[in-house]
C-alpha cells in the first residue's frame, strides 16, 4: 500500500511538470522542435533515478547483520524525513509551480533550448525519482521486495495514465484534495518507517526501551505532521474561498 500510494503521488507530480512543459511549449508553438528535447531529459531523469535506486540496494546486499540493520534503520529514517518535507515543499510550491515552470521553459528556449530545456525535465523528473527510490528502498526491508514493487508499478501505471488524461484535458480532479489525502497518507507511512528505524536501532543495540519507544515516536511523528500540513493546506486555502473573483481571474 505504501509503495502505491508513494508512487501514485510521486508520479503524477512528475507527470504534472512534464504536462506543464509540454503546455507551455505547445501553446507557443515550440513543441514540435523542443518535444524530443523535453523527453530527453525525463529519460535521463528516469535512469538517475533507477541507478541511485540501484545503488541503494547493491549497498545494502554487501552488509550483513548490524551494519545490515543499521545500514537499513538509517535508511528508513531518512527516507521518512525526506518524503515529509518534500510533501510540505510540494504544497509551499503549488501556488506558484506553473507560473516558475513557464519561466523557466522561456529562458531555456531564449538560451536556444537543447541542453537548458532538457535540465528542467530532468531536474523535475529526477527530484521526484530519487524520493521515490529512497521511500522504495526503505519499505522493501518491512513488506518485502514483491510486494514492494507491485505496489511501486501499480501505483506508477495509474499516474502515467491521470497524467495523460490531465494532459489532454480529459481528467478535472481537484488537485488540493488529491495532493491533501496523498500527503497525509505519506505522512502516515513516514511514521511508520521511524517506528521501524528504531526499532532497527534497538535490535542492534540490544535496546528493548528503544524498540518500545519507536512505537511512541511514530505516533508523534504521524499525529504532528498530519496536524501540521492539515492546518497548513487550510489556511492556504481560505484567501481562495473569502475571494472568488481572484480565482476566477486566474
Amino acid at each position: 500500500m505504501g509503495s502505491f500510494v508513494i508512487t501514485l503521488r510521486e508520479g503524477f507530480e512528475a507527470a504534472l511538470i512534464i504536462s506543464l512543459i509540454l503546455a507551455y511549449l505547445a501553446k507557443t508553438d515550440r513543441l514540435s522542435d523542443h518535444g524530443r528535447t523535453v523527453w530527453l531529459g525525463v529519460g535521463a531523469g528516469v535512469l538517475a533515478s533507477l541507478a541511485i535506486g540501484a545503488i541503494l540496494f547493491a549497498s545494502a546486499g554487501e552488509l550483513e547483520g548490524n551494519s545490515q540493520a543499521t545500514y537499513e534503520g538509517t535508511a528508513m529514517i531518512i527516507a521518512a524525513g525526506v518524503v515529509t518535507w518534500m510533501a510540505f515543499w510540494m504544497r509551499r510550491q503549488a501556488a506558484t509551480i506553473g507560473g516558475h515552470l513557464r519561466e523557466q521553459v522561456s529562458q531555456s528556449l531564449l538560451a536556444g533550448g537543447g541542453i537548458a530545456l532538457a535540465s528542467v525535465a530532468f531536474v523535475g523528473v529526477a527530484r521526484e525519482g530519487v524520493e521515490t527510490a529512497l521511500f522504495l528502498f526503505a519499505s522493501t526491508g518491512e513488506s518485502g521486495v514483491a510486494v514492494t514493487m507491485i505496489g511501486a508499478l501499480a501505483g506508477l501505471a495509474a499516474a502515467v495514465v491521470l497524467g495523460v488524461l490531465f494532459y489532454r484535458g480529459a481528467l478535472r480532479m481537484n488537485l488540493s484534495r488529491f495532493f491533501l489525502v496523498t500527503s497525509v497518507l505519506v505522512i502516515a507511512f513516514a511514521a511508520f518507517l521511524i517506528f521501524s528505524g528504531l526499532h532497527e536501532f534497538g535490535e542492534v543495540a540490544h535496546s528493548e526501551a528503544l524498540e518500545l519507544a519507536g512505537g511512541f515516536a511514530a505516533l508523534l511523528y504521524g499525529a504532528g505532521f498530519a496536524a501540521l500540513y492539515v492546518r497548513d493546506a487550510r489556511r492556504a486555502a481560505r484567501p481562495r474561498a473569502v475571494e472568488p473573483e481572484a480565482e476566477t481571474a486566474v
